[in-house]
């Protein structure tokens, strides 16, 4: 994709919304629409078809979770991808608006470098789940169920290196990190990460990691191999 990335806003803050256009609009990324709730976020959507959306978790009459799972429900490929706009320790539905086929979360914080390299690299169809902060809010809010996991997703259907890289990738290990932690190069780590997806009908990493959780593969809690305690 050569041209710009175009993004919908979505924010109940007007002061949000026009820091974000400018920083977006600064590095060349078009900004389509603007929404003060989640009904405004659904029809912005469906009017300028945007290649993201940034949408925030709390705002008045329909949220951003139900605004999600309205944008993506019977989704295609050229749906968008939503990252939701969060503030750490006051959102408790990281979980859900992972499983409602969120891309990623970040914090309404998040410096300008990083709020472009977050739109560039969902755009790209990736998922924002390097940064530790996600991996400690989706273990902590995981509901797992495992009397309905095979209902859910075939773990069977994946073979025994496919769930390695499940398991390392569930713990927010990036490419490069798994191509170390099993000794392949990330050409073949990005393979089985393309495999995982398409047998487990995923749309990206971000679904991959809840249904590790959700099938019991990967135990709220667990810490990558090396991470200490108070890791950031």
């Amino acid at each position: 994709m050569n041209r710009p990335p175009r993004v919908v806003v979505a924010d109940d803050q007007a002061l949000v919304r026009t820091g974000f256009r400018l920083i977006l609009d600064a590095d060349g990324i078009e900004v389509v629409a603007e929404a003060t709730d989640g009904a405004e976020a659904v029809d912005a959507v469906r009017r300028t078809r945007p290649d993201v959306v940034l949408m925030d978790i709390r705002m008045p009459d329909m949220d951003g979770l139900e605004a999600t799972r309205r944008i993506l429900a019977g989704t295609s490929e050229d749906a968008p991808r939503v990252v939701m706009l969060t503030t750490f320790d006051l959102d408790h539905y990281v979980y859900a608006a992972l499983a409602a086929g969120a891309s990623g979360f970040l914090l309404k914080d998040v410096t300008p470098e990083h709020l472009v390299a977050a739109v560039r690299t969902v755009r790209a169809g990736d998922a924002l789940l390097a940064p530790a902060i996600t991996r400690r809010l989706v273990e902590r809010f995981a509901r797992r169920a495992p009397e309905s996991a095979s209902l859910h997703r075939d773990l069977a259907a994946l073979t025994p290196r496919e769930l390695d890289v499940l398991r390392l990738l569930a713990q927010g290990l990036s490419n490069a990190e798994l191509a170390t932690g099993l000794h392949l190069s990330e050409a073949t780590v990005k393979t089985h990460v393309s495999h995982i997806l398409a047998k487990l009908s995923l749309r990206d990493r971000a679904q991959a990691v809840v249904v590790a959780y959700e099938t019991g593969l990967v135990s709220p809690g667990a810490r990558r191999e090396g991470e200490g305690a108070d890791a950031r």
